[in-house]
């Protein structure tokens, strides 16, 4: 983008059209802010990644600071218009009843329906073309954890919410359980103010990560995150975190289910975000019975498909192997723990061994 002046414009008033436009969308909120971020924003994600807590994802160390610096990402943007879209599936199983339920495969529910990138980038287009039909063309460009943006940062700054502890960002009046996305513009719109942290002394999140990932207020080692672990990484899960996982074959939602603010947060409007396959409530046998053309299938056009087969039967093969002592578990431990992939066989060779052991012990 280049910048450009726009001297018949009223931003004010436009500012506040694109609020109303952006709820008419489906969008639980828009704000708007300006395309700096404190230097404070840069050191803490410099130390961050000098610790390593990346883990594998090289991108992260790759882009570095630009992060943090959305002008540099787009040049010539000069506010930045942040979007919230709830995502729980009202119709999906209570959370804690599958958790307790180590027969059953916990997916974190952001991930029960459709991808949400596509999504909010449709969504987001037709918000920068409702924009230029009213101000004219302008340039522009749309996130949606598609690039080196710091979105949780941004957001705060717009005043969508604060960074919690578990540092995800949370709404009073949406707790967390939204996904964000951002809208670049070389449109000087007036910035909303920042809102203040609400999380006092509670620590609720803190406590309950089954691998104390939160490894102190406001800061995660995602070598230690279950959904790191699950998603993110592509070798196999080290030992260590294995039983810690339980029935987690993509993602956690423990820090968020816990959260008092989430009390207060809103189930989705948006059908394509509806459970999908019953995925809200499966067991660990029946996914772990799926060929590679039932995965691609029935995961087609899902956040899930994008781990692929092999890290999906290795996810779900740690899954069974926490699981109680069950024969059918054994028998189909069994036919797969000669896979080609190693990261496939390693994993069910483990789990096979966390099931004779506790036959053993009964």
């Amino acid at each position: 983008m280049t910048e450009k002046s726009y001297p018949n414009r009223d931003y004010p008033e436009l500012a506040q059209q694109i609020k109303a436009w952006a709820r008419d969308l489906g969008f639980a909120e828009a704000r708007i802010s300006k395309a700096v971020l404190p230097p404070e924003a840069e050191a803490h994600l410099q130390a961050w990644l000098d610790e390593g807590c990346h883990g594998e994802m090289e991108y992260m160390a790759r882009h570095g600071v630009l992060r943090v610096r959305p002008a540099e990402l787009v040049p010539g943007t000069l506010s930045i218009i942040s979007v919230c879209l709830p995502y729980w599936p009202a119709e999906a199983a209570g959370s804690e009843s599958v958790l307790q339920d180590g027969s059953l495969a916990y997916l974190s529910r952001y991930a029960l329906g459709r991808d949400y990138h596509k999504v909010l980038r449709a969504r987001l287009q037709k918000l920068a073309d409702r924009i230029a039909a009213v101000a004219g063309e302008f340039g522009h460009r749309v996130f949606t954890d598609s690039a080196p943006v710091a979105e949780v940062a941004l957001a705060a700054q717009a005043g969508q919410g604060w960074r919690g502890k578990h540092t995800l960002l949370l709404n009073r009046q949406q707790g967390s359980l939204f996904f964000l996305g951002e809208l670049f513009t070389d449109l000087s719109l007036p910035a909303d103010g920042a809102e203040e942290g609400h999380c006092g002394r509670c620590t609720r999140c803190i406590d309950v990560c089954p691998t104390q990932a939160i490894i102190e207020p406001y800061k995660v080692d995602a070598r230690r995150c279950i959904s790191y672990l699950t998603i993110e990484l592509k070798t196999a899960i080290p030992l260590e975190f294995r039983p810690l996982i339980g029935n987690r074959v993509y993602g956690c939602d423990d820090c968020q289910l816990v959260c008092p603010w989430n009390r207060f947060a809103v189930n989705t409007a948006e059908s394509d975000f509806a459970v999908r396959h019953g995925l809200d409530q499966v067991t660990l046998l029946e996914l772990f019975s799926w060929s590679e053309t039932q995965f691609k299938e029935k995961l087609a056009g899902s956040p899930i498909y994008r781990i692929g087969y092999g890290k999906w039967l290795s996810n779900l093969a740690i899954g069974l192997g926490n699981a109680p002592y069950d024969a059918a578990i054994v028998a189909a431990l069994e036919q797969r723990q000669h896979a080609e992939e190693e990261l496939i066989a390693e994993s069910v060779r483990w789990a096979l061994q966390q099931q004779r052991q506790r036959q053993l012990a009964m």
